[in-house]
């Protein structure tokens, strides 16, 4: 059964999902490439700061933050 992919910006807390897609282009896709978010990733929602933005996530053993608007160009399917 195949799995609808979604925003990573919709992940809660503790939810781990795996990148589909990137639909993001230029120095921003460089960037996140660059972070090691390549489909194929298991990514882990760690939390929202106060304001709700940025959200911390888990990559590769090593914790980031992404903006709402940047995360939600990179479509993953829950793990």
């Amino acid at each position: 059964m195949k799995m609808l992919s979604v925003p990573l910006s919709t992940l809660k807390p503790g939810e781990k999902s795996n990148v589909v897609h990137l639909d993001v282009i230029g120095l921003l896709r460089r960037r996140i490439l660059d972070l090691g978010i390549v489909p194929g990733t298991v990514l882990t929602c760690i939390g929202n700061a106060p304001a709700g933005d940025p959200i911390a996530y888990l990559v590769r053993g090593t914790v980031i933050a992404l903006r709402s608007e940047d995360a939600s160009l990179i479509a993953v399917e829950q793990v």
